[in-house]
């Protein structure tokens, strides 16, 4: 937790309180009696209390997602807590209302795509469906609801059942579109107007206890750099500290006593994990508080997939700014407690806590992953239960389908310096260059942000469409290009550079480099080779890679408009290939890249 940002009030010691009654008599010796009444105390503020529930990025998780929570132990480490679910993450937002008569429940954006099985076949209906259940009142967008496209997105807001997409809607029923409200302050459509409204204001209570709460929600301006360009055209993503500065006295002048950005951009911590920290934190959303007006009274961020609570001064306020984020897929909730003076229309406190959504036990690629006794548990939401199970059961036929088996986990890679594909980076670098070698391909490169979580098979080794779905949910298809030594090596080096968070591309098996972080921007790729020989700058070589970051996206701007691109099938279709092409795929063990130590 952050150290105070205020010093405390100087103490009076009893000592020199009756030092000074005892020079207040002697000064008073000698003179006429005097009854001097004393100033009546100014009386405490009257207060109303709005609680807010928060949370972002929960990227259409309907089913507990098989990933944990880490939180210190006490032994100086981390342990895991299961969690998420979306009718566990209902329960869990119930008990946050619960304490609070008055409250609101807000989402940071990110609410679908990247999505489960049974949500991404029907278009993320269920998702929208789910949060109209849970009572969402606020989304802000985030980037990865604009994948589908603009028109796409629109449907999700007002409803109906127009096919934009490769996929047909309301297959199960019909789509009444989200009764909450997505706000999007900084897209902006040619005609000068927002995507969605900006701000939306909500108000509490009446006469001497009437508070309003003013929100603006709005995305990363990187937005273009991460989504496919014809899905946002005609739409520019403005800046954010700007945007928000705009915002902040429109809101005032309509009434609003307090003001919550919500807003898909983040940050992260740094050392081992703890949802209530914010320690050495680093990131976007750390240049746009600092330049932010006078106003803000709450931040609940999202899109780095971390968790965190931090206080930064406020110049004028009561209290400190508020910056929160409640990780991902549902697996925390932000119980968040604004208390607001509605005769000042001053919020005079704010306080947060993150509540992680306990869930049920699973088991990971290493262990069973069990209940942790200092956290409550949440029982599923039987309404919000029974409708996800709807659209599990029909996604069934699909998910459960056996594509082959794996010799065992293919782990997803992790460092706190740079963010690699491990393992299963490895593999799907592999099954993309297997799928292309007819469109002359000579290597693979897979980014991992886009590798969604690690590929378990079942005991005997049976890996289902489910399975790898969860692994890379996108739809992204395979583009091969040329490159020569030189782009290549320079691809390379955008993923280290300094312009977000640092990936090293997974290889395919004929590939290997090192990185090495201590050397300047532009020279951390090391001793890269191609078929065990040094890569010359001149010399060419066809290149597989997802459609995404053949478009330029996770800022790889080096591998778009190559003019002999050649398209290929899916990216799940090559992996499913893959793994069914032999009875049982070996998982790549060995280190194709690797990290130099200092």
């Amino acid at each position: 937790m952050t150290k105070p940002l205020f010093p405390l009030f100087p103490r009076i010691t009893l000592r020199g309180a009756i030092l000074s009654s005892f020079l207040a008599l002697a000064a008073c010796a000698g003179q006429p009696t005097r009854v001097v009444q004393a100033p009546a105390a100014a009386p405490a503020p009257h207060l109303v209390t709005v609680g807010i529930a928060a949370f972002n990025d929960f990227h259409g998780q309907l089913e507990p997602p098989h990933q944990s929570v880490l939180v210190p132990d006490d032994h100086g480490g981390t342990a895991q807590v299961p969690a998420g679910g979306a009718a566990w993450l209902a329960s869990a937002v119930d008990s946050v209302r619960n304490r609070y008569p008055n409250h609101l429940t807000l989402s940071a954006g990110d609410m679908i795509s990247a999505s489960q099985v049974a949500s991404s076949l029907y278009l993320d209906e269920p998702s929208i469906g789910v949060m109209n259940r849970i009572g969402v009142d606020f989304n802000a967008v985030g980037n990865h609801e604009f994948d589908r496209g603009r028109d796409e997105l629109l449907r999700m807001q007002n409803g109906g059942c127009t096919q934009f997409t490769a996929h047909k809607p309301c297959q199960l029923e019909r789509f009444p579109g989200a009764s909450f409200r997505y706000l999007a302050a900084s897209t902006v459509d040619k005609d000068g107007h927002t995507l969605f409204p900006a701000t939306g204001l909500k108000t509490f209570g009446s006469g001497v206890d009437k508070v309003t709460v003013g929100v603006i929600g709005l995305t990363t301006r990187t937005t273009p750099t991460l989504v496919n360009p014809a899905g946002i055209a005609g739409l520019t993503f403005e800046d954010e500290a700007a945007t928000i500065n705009a915002q902040v006295p429109r809101l005032k002048a309509a009434g609003a006593d307090a003001i919550v950005v919500l807003i898909h951009e983040g940050g992260k911590q740094q050392g081992n994990p703890d949802p209530q920290g914010c320690n050495g934190m680093s990131g976007a959303i750390l240049d746009i508080i600092k330049r932010l007006n006078p106003g803000v009274d709450l931040i609940v961020s999202g899109h780095t997939h971390a968790a965190y609570i931090c206080q930064f001064p406020a110049a004028g306020a009561a209290h400190p700014l508020l910056l929160t984020s409640a990780g991902l897929y549902g697996e925390m909730v932000t119980d968040i407690a604004l208390q607001i003076d509605p005769a000042t229309h001053k919020v005079m406190t704010v306080q947060a806590h993150n509540v992680i959504v306990q869930s049920d036990p699973y088991q990971s690629a290493t262990r069973l992953v069990g209940h942790d006794d200092r956290f409550p548990v949440f029982a599923p939401r039987p309404d919000v239960a029974g409708y996800v199970q709807r659209y599990v059961d029909a996604a069934k036929v699909y998910a459960a389908k056996p594509v082959g088996h794996l010799s065992g986990p293919a782990q997803r890679g992790e460092n706190g310096a740079v963010t690699t594909g491990g393992t299963l980076g490895n593999l799907i670098a592999d099954s993309q260059l297997a799928a292309t070698r007819s469109a002359g391909a000579q290597l693979a490169l897979m980014n991992p942000f886009g590798i969604r979580t690690s590929l378990v098979p079942a005991a005997d080794g049976t890996v289902t469409f489910g399975d790898i779905y969860r692994v890379q949910p996108f739809g992204n298809t395979l583009v091969t290009e040329t490159l020569t030594g030189a782009q290549l090596k320079a691809v390379l080096e955008q993923g280290l550079d300094e312009q977000g968070p640092k990936q090293g591309l997974a290889v395919s098996a004929n590939v290997r480099f090192a990185i090495d972080l201590a050397r300047p921007v532009g020279a951390r790729v090391v001793g890269l080779t191609v078929n065990g020989k040094p890569v010359a700058p001149a010399a060419t070589y066809r290149v597989t890679v997802n459609n995404f970051l053949a478009l330029g996206g996770d800022t790889f701007t080096d591998l778009a408009d190559k003019p002999d691109a050649v398209t290929g099938m899916t990216d799940l279709d090559a992996l499913q290939a893959w793994i069914a092409a032999v009875p049982v795929r070996q998982v790549p063990s060995e280190d194709r890249v690797t990290l130099v130590a200092h």
